[in-house]
């Protein structure tokens, strides 16, 4: 397979990733997916963000959160975010240390 098609199929993959998370199961919530899987769909935002300051290009959180959500990260949080209880919250502190600080 050469370069430019394995790119496209991971391109289509992250775009349909980001359709499954986004439209399909918007019910399921950051903290869910964080605390199972180490990430969320603000870690694929800041990928995102991350990937575009690797190519020179400038962006910030909140306008790479925009891309990724299709809408202002607070909208979305507004429609579609529950209260967590102190459970997952601990448990989302564990996984966010693990995941995210640690690896940076």
């Amino acid at each position: 397979m050469d370069d430019q098609t394995r790119t496209e199929l991971e391109a289509a993959a992250f775009r349909r990733l980001r359709q499954h998370l986004m439209q399909d199961r918007p019910e399921v919530q950051n903290i869910d997916l964080m605390n199972l899987a180490g990430f969320c769909r603000n870690c694929l935002s800041r990928w995102y963000q991350e990937a575009a300051t690797e190519r020179g290009l400038e962006m910030g959180k909140a306008e790479a959160r925009e891309i990724f959500y299709g809408m202002p990260y607070d909208d979305w949080k507004a429609a579609q975010q529950t209260e967590a209880g102190p459970e997952k919250q601990a448990a989302f502190e564990k996984a966010f240390k693990e995941n995210v600080t640690d690896k940076g």
